[in-house]
């Protein structure tokens, strides 16, 4: 299993980002696929997740109405748009995916809001 997060950087408030997720070693199309984030010295979080049709979606209270997962399963990918971003959005976003109950993660990318 392979995940591959792009698409970070840094960006001022009220802007706008789209992180992307390429996976690869298993069956896409047939699993949940979230994005997690963890700001410096706080715990991972979930941000959102998708069900393996695209058909749900859920979100942390802190990023709805904001935030918007998707996926493509004939590229093998998912996606997070981010729009009005804000300071505490600060973090590394990382991919996920569960399988047969085990976690597997991306590297991460690095998202700084800041002015």
């Amino acid at each position: 299993v392979q995940l591959v997060e792009s698409g970070g950087g840094l960006v001022q408030p009220g802007g706008s980002l789209r992180l992307s997720c390429a996976a690869s070693g298993f069956r896409f199309s047939s699993y949940v696929m979230s994005w997690f984030r963890q700001a410096p010295g706080k715990e991972r979080e979930l941000v959102a997740g998708i069900s393996s049709t695209g058909g749900s979606t859920n979100y942390a209270d802190s990023v709805k109405g904001r935030f918007t997962i998707s996926r493509d399963n004939a590229k093998n990918r998912v996606y997070l748009q981010m729009n009005s971003l804000k300071l505490e959005d600060t973090a590394v976003y990382y991919c996920n995916a569960n399988i047969w109950r085990n976690d597997y993660w991306g590297q991460g990318t690095q998202v700084t809001v800041s002015s």
